[in-house]
């Protein structure tokens, strides 16, 4: 049974945008994330997510889209392992291999949505599940760098900087647990995206207007929104079976 996909779908659309931002700054930078790969396969990253996001935009291509974004950001989860098995201690490596997962997530779940494979059940189940594992790597990466975190948070943002850090971290925490147990997990997805897309508004954008040759600025930032994208795309799943 196909799980519906409506006309009007705003978390595929952010998600394929920022999809198609990642790819020109990679090919802009010839880097992706701080990974220094050979240049034709910086090249080919870069080129298929313009072309996977700007498919994904469209009822016809969406299927396509997804699988390009899909099979994309597997390879870039995928490349996270090696730095992972390295030095396991080192919870950076954890937290870049799942945010390039709920990158997958999300792609993968419009893949499914237009397929004929999966029920509506199925893929809620799993949508939440995958995203709600994600969302406590969020939780563990922020904890772990909290000072880091509370640097990134404006300092004019009252009542301060740390209070921003450990609230967002609970934040994802609650959102975490609500996925993962099915509680309020409708709620949970738009507040999450919510959250994120505040983040990108108030944290990476004003990076990227202060310091525009930067290129983490502006590859932060894509990724904040895709990830956004992501989650959102989970909301809408959610929200059709509300």
């Amino acid at each position: 049974m196909t799980v519906s996909m409506p006309s009007s779908n705003p978390g595929r659309h952010v998600f394929g945008v920022a999809a198609l931002a990642l790819g020109v700054i990679t090919l802009v930078w010839h880097d992706y994330n701080g990974w220094h790969q050979a240049r034709y396969t910086i090249n080919a990253a870069g080129a298929a997510q313009i072309i996977g996001g700007a498919a994904i935009q469209f009822r016809r291509t969406a299927k396509t889209g997804a699988l390009v974004l899909s099979a994309v950001y597997l390879v870039f989860a995928l490349l996270c392992v090696p730095r992972i098995v390295a030095a396991p201690q080192i919870y950076n490596s954890w937290g870049n291999f799942f945010e390039q997962f709920s990158l997958l997530t999300g792609a993968a779940i419009v893949y499914a949505r237009l397929s004929s494979a999966w029920s509506r059940e199925t893929l809620n189940r799993i949508g939440r599940s995958l995203l709600g594992i994600c969302a406590v790597s969020f939780t563990l990466e922020q904890a772990i760098y909290l000072h880091a975190t509370a640097v990134l948070v404006p300092k004019w943002l009252p009542p301060g900087q740390m209070f921003w850090a450990v609230t967002t971290t609970v934040f994802f925490a609650l959102a975490a647990l609500a996925l993962l147990t099915n509680r309020m997990a409708l709620l949970a997805a738009r507040l999450l995206t919510m959250m994120l897309v505040i983040f990108g508004l108030l944290v990476w954008v004003p990076l990227v207007l202060s310091d525009p040759h930067n290129h983490t600025n502006w590859s932060e930032n894509a990724e904040t929104f895709a990830i956004a994208g992501a989650s959102w795309i989970l909301a809408d799943l959610l929200g059709v079976s509300a």
